[in-house]
């Protein structure tokens, strides 16, 4: 070997021992990264709107060295897949609602009806340090963290059979529900027949007569032209869902802290953006949904009467589940 040959050898060496030295962080951070953002909703859509905006802000704040890819209407896979994906790697970033009660029953209290009564007390409670420990400090041994706390909205009833005024009126009536134990109970105990459906077989299911029913906020039922299959709009507004911004642990520990703090910063953000957009869409959305459906009010305080027992039996299944009902509710 020549000196110029040998001289050369170590450079490479120095190169090589250099990189394993600066460990997979460093490796990591040295490459143009791309994070894929899932989400169900379709173009458009609430979801779609806050993600787009959400890629487009990191995606101008980090050019060159991180870019947000987001794939809509479940591209990706389903929530159930998600949570199974996320957690095992296969994803970096998530929009989840309602499944996250699946990954941590702590969730579920969002599950609780009319536990949350408007989008202010939603912003106090998402601004809550208490409930943010609660909530979120133990999903990062789970595999995943949450990033920022955006919006599905306030959830009604929809129907083929009659309008829904009290709970008794739905009893019988075949309703789709999205994954997690707390919406099935609640609708049981109203007395319908709940099953969960992947969200991509609403619409046939409806158009088919398989399900009677089901209950989505009013920028999805319009968004995905449940409206064509549907007779009866009955506004419940029974639930509000949070929708949690989630990305892979694993890939979270990988970036840089530069990195992650424009993200995390980008994400938070953006929960005042999606609840004054959901807010605006919401009275577009039944302006444009009235002409196709009968829309009618429903007797609240029967349904508040009728969830007593749901909110007792979270209370004493779920650890702190109680003490975590009366935090939200005290920030009203």
């Amino acid at each position: 070997m020549n000196r110029a040959s040998s001289s050369m050898t170590r450079v490479i060496m120095a190169a090589v021992l250099l990189n394993l030295s600066l460990g997979p962080t460093a490796a990591y951070a040295q490459q143009a990264i791309t994070i894929r953002l899932s989400h169900l909703g379709s173009p458009g859509s609430l979801y779609g709107i806050v993600s787009d905006r959400f890629a487009n802000e990191v995606n101008d704040a980090l050019a060159g060295r991180l870019e947000v890819k987001v794939f809509h209407s479940g591209q990706l896979g389903t929530d159930e897949q998600m949570v199974k994906g996320i957690t095992a790697g296969a994803a970096e970033m998530w929009l989840a609602g309602t499944v996250m009660s699946t990954v941590d029953q702590k969730f579920g209290v969002f599950e609780m009806p009319y536990i949350i009564v408007s989008r202010p007390h939603m912003r106090n409670v998402t601004e809550s340090k208490e409930v943010q420990r609660a909530l979120f400090e133990g999903l990062p041994r789970n595999g995943l963290r949450v990033l920022g706390v955006w919006e599905n909205g306030f959830r009604h009833v929809t129907n083929n059979v009659r309008p829904i005024v009290r709970p008794e009126d739905l009893r019988g009536i075949k309703l789709r529900v999205p994954g997690g134990v707390w919406r099935l109970k609640m609708f049981q105990a109203y007395g319908a027949t709940p099953s969960p459906l992947s969200f991509k077989e609403v619409y046939s299911a409806l158009q088919k007569g398989v399900m009677d029913g089901q209950e989505n906020p009013f920028g999805t039922i319009l968004g995905e032209k449940l409206h064509e299959v549907q007779k009866h709009l009955s506004l419940t507004g029974h639930v509000y869902t949070p929708a949690y911004l989630v990305v892979n642990e694993s890939v979270w520990q990988r970036l840089s802290p530069d990195l992650q703090s424009t993200i995390a910063r980008t994400a938070w953000a953006l929960g005042d953006f999606a609840r004054t957009e959901g807010e605006r869409r919401d009275k577009e959305a039944i302006g444009k949904l009235a002409p196709f459906m009968s829309a009618n009010e429903v007797d609240k305080e029967a349904f508040i009467k009728a969830s007593g027992a749901i909110y007792e039996e979270f209370g004493k299944q779920v650890p702190a589940g109680a003490e975590l009902i009366r935090l939200i509710q005290s920030l009203r």
